[in-house]
């Protein structure tokens, strides 16, 4: 008996310098854990109740005539799911209402990272970049999901004096917690055990406060040939997160918010400020306000890439996703409504939606296929006579009006269709980031 003494002090021994650097490390993680935004509800749709919980459904992949009804007696083409992208490129957020601004869905691309660049020329001055899931080592953006905390009057912490209500709101910025060198293993045992959190989390503001705006420079920030004005929230950002994206420091990356007094006017295929009665402005978007998806297509597309059997429509980061239309439908409209008897809102469906490779990008993983889709989409969809290099998936909308809200089954019709030519962004010899 005395001679297992020593194994079993031995073996208590190992088990406790296994254990007390985790307890350690949880306490020290709890302290830093976010509190919930005082005097806001969070917008998110929760990931259970997702309207695209049955995207892969067979009846997805047949549309039906636009004056069909389903068994429920709701309009067969009607909008089967809403996102916006408050951080442009990373994970959108999922609602079932959202208000539509100047720049497209209320929060959409709002917020970019950029990176710090120094040409190689000598007399050519260094620049702050907007990067995507296009750009090598950015692929992991794909895994930072933001959580939007608007100030509603009817929570109880809610007052008006409350730093989050000043702001407009609160986002917060959550993105897998990772490990290197001796706490590896320690740290993965921790999330496996359930005494770790899988993630790191840091709140930000949704708009400068007005008291502290010194905080914030305003910096260009340049985004495909535009260098428009926004604000830097470099000093918001912990260290741990420029250790998941690769960066040293802050002095190469940073996060930057549109500022409103700056948005980036848009024309090309924009119908003109005098049909308009206003002029069409983006945030961080890379072209026009809206973008648009139908159901149908992405199952299509699905059908034929063979490399990713269930190919997820959140691949293509729309903000309209419409169930209803057969395949390809959408490619000649004109002019839709969506909602509300008469047509309801008017909005123009400017042009087809040219795909670079960001779709390679899995959402879910944050890991980018080497070929598909956008194999797949050159092989049949190169279909705009305006730039028939790539393929074109989707619709860019412009709507007549500044300012309505939109919902989840809110119903889709047809007002006009005609022909589209896509009106390129780059000139000849110009290259698309990242590519």
């Amino acid at each position: 008996m005395f001679d297992i003494l020593p194994k079993f002090q031995d073996a208590a021994l190992i088990t406790i310098l296994c254990i007390l650097p985790l307890l350690i490390l949880n306490h020290n993680l709890h302290q830093q854990k976010q509190k919930q935004p005082q005097g806001c509800r969070k917008l998110n749709l929760p990931p259970e109740k997702s309207n695209l919980h049955d995207e892969h459904s067979p009846k997805y992949a047949q549309g039906v005539p636009e004056t069909h009804h389903d068994p429920n007696g709701k309009p067969s083409w009607r909008i089967k799911a809403l996102f916006t992208y408050p951080i442009k490129s990373c994970a959108g957020v999922e609602l079932n209402v959202s208000d539509v601004v100047p720049t497209g869905l209320k929060y959409d691309r709002q917020f970019c990272f950029a990176e710090y660049v120094v040409p190689k020329q000598q007399d050519a001055e260094p620049y702050w970049t907007a990067r995507t899931l296009r750009d090598k080592r950015f692929e992991r953006m794909a895994l930072i999901r933001s959580e939007v905390w608007v100030p509603d009057s009817r929570v109880g912490s809610y007052a008006p004096d409350l730093d989050e209500v000043k702001s407009e709101g609160v986002m917060v910025i959550s993105y897998p917690r990772t490990f290197s060198g001796a706490m590896s293993f320690l740290g993965e045992l921790g999330i496996a055990l359930g005494v770790i959190s899988k993630e790191h989390s840091f709140q930000i503001p949704l708009s400068p406060p007005p008291d502290n705006l010194s905080s914030y420079p305003n910096t260009p920030v340049k985004i495909w040939k535009d260098f428009p004005m926004a604000y830097n929230y470099a000093h918001h950002l912990p260290s741990s997160l420029y250790d998941y994206l690769g960066f040293d420091s802050g002095s190469q990356l940073t996060l930057f918010r549109v500022n409103p007094s700056h948005h980036r006017e848009i024309f090309r295929c924009a119908p003109p400020k005098q049909t308009l009665g206003f002029q069409t402005v983006t945030g961080f978007a890379d072209a026009y306000p809206i973008h648009l998806l139908s159901l149908s297509s992405v199952r299509d597309v699905g059908s034929r890439c063979a490399d990713i059997p269930r190919l997820s429509i959140r691949r293509f980061r729309a903000n309209i996703i419409v169930q209803g239309p057969g395949a390809f439908e959408e490619d000649h409209w004109k002019r839709i409504g969506i909602g509300g008897a008469g047509g309801g809102v008017e909005i123009h469906t400017v042009c087809r939606t040219v795909r670079c490779r960001l779709p390679n990008v899995d959402p879910d993983t944050g890991v980018k296929h080497p070929s598909e889709p956008d194999r797949t989409l050159r092989g049949y969809r190169r279909i705009d006579p305006g730039c028939l290099t790539y393929a074109c998936l989707g619709m860019q909308l412009v709507p007549a009006v500044e300012r309505f809200r939109i919902s989840v089954d809110d119903p889709i019709s047809v007002l006009e269709t005609g022909e589209h030519f896509y009106i390129k962004m780059l000139a000849p010899g110009e290259r698309v980031p990242g590519e």
